[in-house]
This record gives structure tokens, C-alpha cells and sequence, in this order.
């Protein structure tokens, strides 16, 4: 019963980093770029919100497979298979939870002020330093409750997973997978065991969120009225 949740965690966890990565960049161009077509790029951007795990699943089954054009290059030059591995559960996490991520993200940057990247430009800042220096710690919030949602989502990730990892036990086999199965074989025992740590997990993740957020929005109201 170990197998699937290191597995999970380890899927979680790398994806989480790939996607931070990831969101911040496109966060940070769709905020304060200009270009054409902005909004179409938005729409696939956000197009896994909407779209049924399955479906994500299928897509990138068909764009990852050994007969696609990535697939064969991969597997022709260096011999790596990308379907039916724990990385191929790593991308339907990151393409699942990137919405999640970007919408946290891009919604902090636009509710910075721009007086301060104006101001730090002004003296000099060039934009790498900017970016470390005043949007990041700024949108600190929303990037530290994308972490942790995009984390979570990809913990519980079930449909994109089973279409492009599958469920083999030791190898791509992730919590949820588990317990569809251990359901399906009548192995409830394993099934309310695996449930009941998602279930006790994710609520102090998110309890632990919330009171981080509160207490960060209280320690923000007092420095204001000191000021």
C-alpha cells in the first residue's frame, strides 16, 4: 500500500515544480505583454479546466504516444518511452494543474500595484530584478495558494493519469488508481485505508492554507495601521 503513495507524492511534487515554473512564465507575459492572439493562448491555457480528465488523457495519449511526431523522436534517438511511465503521469498532472497555477498566479500580478514596478524601473531595476524583487514577494499569496491547490490536484488526479500512465502496480500506479481498482476487485480494506489518508491529508493541507492566508492578511491590516 506504500508503493502508490510515494508514487503520488512524487508525481505531485515534481509536477508542482514544473508547473510553478511554468505558470509564472506564462503568467508573467499575459499580464504584462502585448501581442496577437493573447487571448486564443489564454483559452488553451485554461482549456483543462473545462475538459474532462478523460479527454485531456486522450489528447496527450495521441500527442505523446510512439507513433507521434514527439513519441518516435524520443523513442528512436534515445529509446525513451514517455507512455505507460510515472513521467507520463507527471505531465497529465502538469498539464491538468497549469490552469490552476496560472489563474493563481496571473491574479496576483494584476492585483499588484503598478506604482511599484514603475517606481523600481525608474531608479534603475532592470526586469529579472524586478520580477525577484517586487512581483514575486508581492504575489506571494497567490503563488503559495497555487502550490498548494495545483499540489492537491495533482495528488487526486485519476482520468488524464489512467489514460497515459495506467495502472501498473509499483511502476504508475498513484493513490487514486489504487483505489478505483482495489474497489473494482472488492479490496475495500486497502480502498478506505487509501481514502481516508486523501481525505485527512488534503483537509489539513487546505485548513493549514487558509490559516496561513488569514494570518498573513491580519499581520497585513496591522502593519497598515501602524503606518
Amino acid at each position: 500500500m506504500l508503493e502508490p503513495i510515494i508514487l503520488s507524492f512524487k508525481v505531485a511534487t515534481i509536477s508542482m515544480i514544473i508547473t510553478l515554473l511554468i505558470a509564472l512564465m506564462l503568467a508573467y507575459i499575459m499580464t504584462y505583454k502585448g501581442f496577437k492572439g493573447k487571448e486564443l493562448l489564454e483559452s488553451i491555457i485554461t482549456l483543462p479546466l473545462v475538459l474532462p480528465p478523460s479527454i485531456v488523457g486522450y489528447i496527450l495519449l495521441i500527442a505523446l504516444g510512439k507513433n507521434s511526431l514527439l513519441g518516435s523522436f524520443l523513442y528512436e534517438l534515445f529509446g525513451v518511452r514517455i507512455i505507460f511511465t510515472w513521467i507520463a503521469a507527471v505531465m497529465a498532472s502538469v498539464v491538468v494543474t497549469l490552469p490552476l497555477m496560472y489563474q493563481s498566479i496571473k491574479a496576483s500580478f494584476n492585483n499588484i500595484d503598478p506604482v511599484f514596478r514603475n517606481a523600481a524601473e525608474t531608479l534603475g531595476a532592470g526586469k529579472i530584478r524586478v520580477f525577484f524583487t517586487i512581483l514575486m514577494p508581492l504575489s506571494s499569496t497567490g503563488i503559495l495558494s497555487g502550490l498548494i491547490l495545483s499540489f492537491c490536484r495533482a495528488l487526486g488526479e485519476f482520468g488524464a493519469t489512467l489514460f497515459v500512465a495506467g495502472n501498473i502496480p509499483g511502476k504508475t500506479q498513484t493513490i487514486p488508481l489504487a483505489i478505483y481498482f482495489a474497489v473494482e476487485s472488492g479490496d475495500t480494506a486497502t480502498a478506505n485505508k487509501l481514502v481516508l489518508i486523501m481525505v485527512v491529508f488534503s483537509f489539513i493541507v487546505m485548513w493549514a492554507l487558509n490559516y496561513l492566508l488569514k494570518k498573513k492578511h491580519y499581520i497585513e491590516l496591522i502593519r497598515r495601521e501602524k503606518c
